[in-house]
């Protein structure tokens, strides 16, 4: 019975953290797909509070993907075909935790990465 439970109990604990959104994932999408353009690198997460964040970030972070895709910024056209992957809509959970846990009202401060 112990065994059963244990390994119940493991299952759960191992479904229910690989299920979540994970900072440190956010920090590498970003890192890997945000930096080249944003030259303030992690600082410029903390250019916006979590509210503001939260309002870019709604729908899988469809109004952050908007702003990019309808910016007329010079280099702006390499991040369109990343904000019309699937790939944007599968990490933005991970972005979002990222720029949650970074932004300017959260006190904490990233590593450099």
């Amino acid at each position: 019975m112990n065994k059963f439970l244990i390994s119940i109990l493991s299952i759960f604990i191992f479904t229910s953290l690989t299920v979540d959104a994970a900072v440190y994932k956010g920090q590498s999408e970003y890192v890997k797909k945000c930096v080249k353009c944003h030259k303030a690198g992690q600082a410029f997460v903390a250019t916006k509070k979590k509210r503001e964040w939260s309002a870019l970030m709604k729908d899988k972070g469809q109004k952050l993907a908007e702003i990019h895709l309808e910016s007329d910024d010079k280099g702006v056209e390499e991040s369109h075909e990343y904000f019309e992957s699937k790939i944007y809509s599968k990490n933005s959970k991970h972005l979002k935790d990222f720029l949650f846990e970074y932004a300017s009202d959260s006190g904490n401060v990233p590593a450099c990465n």
